[in-house]
């Protein structure tokens, strides 16, 4: 007999939903029978995304082009989610930038705008999730943080510093949602070594801020892990189910590493 999914009936959001690590956590949260929520700034992406789960999955989905750095796009992004389905069970709080400078050559205006997206950002979906939660008495809420947010990262000050932020606001909300039966816990991957962020950006940033080939940051990078690979998109898949299940049930405030041991505390 067939295992039914794990989260049939189950209603979820993922921002930075189609694309990268977002669109995977939105297959597979599909794939468990969530319906899905795709939230996006690239109404192209969020398209194709809708088309893949309905063609793999068969689930129900929505994409809204959502901008998390503005207020009423995140509020909105609530509200069409539960006019449509009646609640929200997961959210998701996945988009994210990263620029790399020396931090005495940062821009003000790039090291604001890291702090805005991957922050704020966080802030605003912690606020309009937690607002139809707490009425709900049900939910719960998962940051994709970094194991920067655990450690210092060399002449990665800002994206750093909004994941150490976004550890404090994880705790701070799962203390105040609690009592409403609301949990709140971040997930902080390793380096994702051949998902397009770094196959199309961060080998190009940290070559040129290390002054090494892309191959040399490449091999560094997998030299600082014990089990000797970058993390994969299932890796931080398979953990996001578990927080996002009942099997977790006990677990709040929580900032899981995924890292294949390079961090352990």
């Amino acid at each position: 007999m067939d295992q039914e999914p794990m989260f049939k009936g189950k209603v979820a959001i993922v921002t930075g939903g189609a694309q990268g690590l977002g669109e995977a956590i939105s297959l597979r949260l599909a794939k468990e029978g969530c319906k899905v929520v795709i939230a996006d700034i690239k109404k192209a992406g969020i398209e194709e995304t809708e088309q893949r789960i309905k063609t793999l999955y068969g689930v129900e989905t929505m994409g809204v082009v959502a901008d998390v750095t503005k207020e009423a796009d995140v509020q909105n992004l609530v509200d069409e989610t539960v006019s449509r389905f009646g609640h929200l069970d997961i959210m998701v709080s996945n988009a994210g930038i990263l620029i790399a400078q020396p931090i005495d050559e940062f821009p003000a205006e790039k090291w604001l705008k890291v702090l805005e997206v991957n922050l704020y950002g966080y802030f605003l979906c912690c606020k309009h999730a937690a607002r139809v939660m707490k009425e709900q008495r049900s939910g719960t809420i998962i940051q994709i943080n970094s194991k920067s947010g655990k450690r210092g990262s060399y002449k990665n000050s800002a994206y750093a510093a909004t994941k150490f932020g976004g550890i404090g606001l994880t705790q701070s909300v799962a203390l105040e949602m609690a009592e409403y039966g609301v949990r709140v816990n971040a997930i902080c991957p390793g380096n994702m070594l051949d998902s397009p962020l770094w196959v199309d950006s961060l080998f190009k940033q940290y070559a040129r801020t290390r002054n090494m080939t892309e191959e040399e940051v490449r091999q560094y990078y997998i030299n600082q892990v014990p089990m000797k690979r970058g993390c994969t998109y299932d890796d931080v898949c398979n953990v996001l189910v578990f927080l996002a299940s009942d099997q977790s049930s006990y677990m709040t405030g929580q900032a899981i590493n995924v890292t294949g041991g390079q961090i352990m505390s």
